[in-house]
């Protein structure tokens, strides 16, 4: 009869996220009578269980007493935090009612197929105790049943929320560089900050291009952190006051509509073309590539996370604030590395997580005045990018606190994660190799017609997995290129796989090369460098550093008349490129050394630049 407690109904936020971890949304839960009326007057007691397909309770709450209205509600940072579900199966979220000698549950199912991603997606608006069935977006995840829900009115703040997919540029980019990846992404809006690095961002760009006619597409510049935003620009308050005039009904749509296979971000990475490509990844599989790059490094709720890496880079944007937010670390930005500052930070900020080059940790190590910071708090680092010597895993074990220390390898196309150490792996493994497939990843060796070499011997690596990127945008030539009809994706890396399945990078294919951590593309530097007035032809190779690891070395054919001199070329380069981009050595040349293709024999280049440096070469 009315006004008797006789069933349950969830009240719930409009969207909560499955994963490997159960992550809902504070979960109301509405006590009503037969007719759908909330049963006011509280004291009534209602539980919260998340059971198993047995009946299994895997987390239970205590019993909440309702309130005036007849809600009892269970905090985001309740019982169900935590809750890891590790294998597929039968799941149901279920609320139980004691109140008056009666008793009424009420659950929603979820039937897991692969332990993946999924979210339950409810209309953006909702009347109280308006029942509706939930639709599941998520690959092999299928929801089973309906349940009654009331939907708390307002929409959730998310990063990639509405829809937008992220650009990230380098801000070591100048005006030209940063101009082809608006162009070539069209991009429509763009962030940037006023004074970082001492550059006036907007004023590259200007200067590099006439932005109204070669940038059609970008209609909006946001500058940050001015005192006044340029002209035609605005600043961070203009910006969000547009958002005035947007429905919040149009807002919460748009978030809604967004899907796990949607784009979330375009990440431009150079190659044998030598012009950026961007690669297209999605929602999905970001957070379950970084989700399982977590799990397996040990970031751990609480951990405090030192983000040294830069945020338009893999390592510092998906391995560095995002992995934090999923894995609830706190996000520590470092914005530009300074040895004395970092060490200071440390203590200061008892940083328990520190990733990043080699070069970064020996410098920490080798520092004269190590012994004066309280470096105690230090747990977690992860490094790669380089040969890593076996004496620097022992001495950051021996020397420091770091109880994990894991190496990886990935390419921008495979997410930036491919290959992992795992953390009980000993030392010679963690220096030498770039570890083994993550999970749910396959990782081959194999020779030019495709076939897998035996265990031992050399060849290339190709990955294929959910993390491999949906292909380069608007590049289907070169996305066949890298895809090969099964789906694996040639790294252009030579490496060798021994019994255990972990991988040693031993050469590159392609030219590449890794200044200090960052990707270094010989054929981009190249077409920047053949604008110089003086260049005629242009090769450029990675050689040996002992602080960067590898930096680049030019060989020069100067036009016809023209005597080029090496350190105005240098020069030069410095003010037309990103400084991990601009060579360190310039040899001038009468011609370049080619075979009988005439191609670049770019080997002999690398063989010759090599031993000039061994030989004492500097700039």
């Amino acid at each position: 009869s009315p006004g008797t407690a006789t069933k349950l109904g969830f009240v719930q936020q409009p969207q909560f996220t499955f994963t490997k971890r159960f992550f809902p949304q504070a979960v109301s839960v509405q006590v009503q009578d037969f007719y759908g009326n909330a049963v006011a007057g509280g004291g009534d007691q209602v539980s919260l269980a998340f059971k198993s397909a047995t009946g299994a309770t895997l987390i239970g709450t205590t019993k909440i007493n309702t309130d005036a209205t007849g809600l009892a509600t269970f905090p985001r940072t309740g019982p169900t935090t935590g809750l890891r579900v590790n294998k597929p199966g039968n799941y149901a979220l279920v609320a139980s009612f004691t109140g008056g000698g009666l008793t009424a549950a009420t659950s929603n199912t979820f039937s897991v197929s692969r332990v993946g991603s999924m979210v339950l997606q409810a209309p953006a608006k909702a009347t109280a105790n308006v029942p509706f069935s939930i639709t599941v977006k998520g690959p092999d995840i299928n929801f089973q049943g309906t349940v009654t829900f009331a939907v708390a009115a307002g929409s959730n703040a998310r990063v990639l929320g509405p829809g937008g997919v992220l650009v990230p540029l380098n801000t070591r980019y100048k005006g030209r560089e940063a101009a082809y990846i608006l162009g070539r992404s069209r991009a429509r809006a763009l962030v940037t900050v006023a004074g970082f690095l001492g550059n006036d961002y907007v004023g590259l760009l200007h200067d590099a291009v006439d932005v109204a006619t070669e940038l059609p597409d970008l209609t909006t510049t946001v500058v940050l952190r001015a005192d006044a935003a340029p002209a035609g620009t605005l600043d961070w308050d203009e910006f969000l006051a547009l958002g005035d005039a947007v429905p919040a009904e149009t807002v919460d749509a748009r978030a809604l509509a967004v899907a796990p296979d949607d784009l979330s971000d375009l990440l431009f990475t150079s190659g044998t073309t030598g012009n950026p490509k961007g690669v297209m990844q999605t929602h999905a599989a970001t957070l379950r590539a970084f989700w399982s790059w977590g799990d397996v490094v040990g970031l751990r709720e609480g951990d405090r996370y030192l983000v040294v890496n830069p945020f338009f880079h893999a390592f510092g944007y998906k391995a560095g604030w995002l992995v934090c937010l999923m894995m609830g670390a706190t996000v520590i930005p470092q914005a530009v590395f300074d040895g004395d500052e970092v060490m200071a930070r440390i203590g200061r900020d008892r940083i328990t997580v520190l990733p990043g080059p080699p070069t970064l940790l020996q410098g920490i190590l080798n520092h004269p005045d190590r012994d004066a910071y309280d470096l105690s708090s230090l747990r977690l680092t992860v490094t790669g990018a380089a040969a890593i010597p076996v004496e620097l895993i022992t001495r950051l074990r021996d020397e420091l606190t770091f109880e994990t220390i894991v190496t990886g390898y990935g390419l921008t196309e495979t997410c930036g994660i491919a290959t992992m150490c795992r953390h009980d792996d000993d030392p010679e493994t963690i220096a030498t190799t770039s570890g083994r497939a993550i999970p749910d990843v396959e990782v081959l060796i194999v020779d030019e017609a495709g076939a897998e070499v035996p265990r031992g011997e050399a060849g290339e690596i190709v990955v294929r997995g959910y993390q491999v990127m949906r292909g380069y945008f608007e590049d289907e030539a070169e996305t066949h290129a890298t895809i090969d009809a099964d789906g694996w994706l040639h790294t252009g890396d030579v490496g060798i796989m021994d019994d255990r399945g972990y991988v040693r990078i031993t050469d590159r294919i392609k030219d590449m090369f890794i200044v200090g951590g960052f990707n270094a593309y010989p054929a981009e530097i190249e077409n920047l460098m053949l604008r110089h007035p003086g260049i005629a032809q242009v090769a450029v190779v990675g050689v040996p550093d002992d602080r960067m690891g590898e930096v680049g070395m030019a060989f020069v054919v100067p036009r016809a008349g023209v005597t080029l001199d090496p350190e105005q070329v240098l020069s030069w380069c410095r003010t037309e490129m990103a400084n991990y981009k601009a060579p360190r050595y310039v040899e001038v040349l009468t011609e370049l050394p080619l075979n009988a293709m005439g191609k670049v024999t770019k080997f002999e280049l690398r063989d010759r630049g090599r031993a000039m440096v061994t030989e004492g070469l500097r700039p």
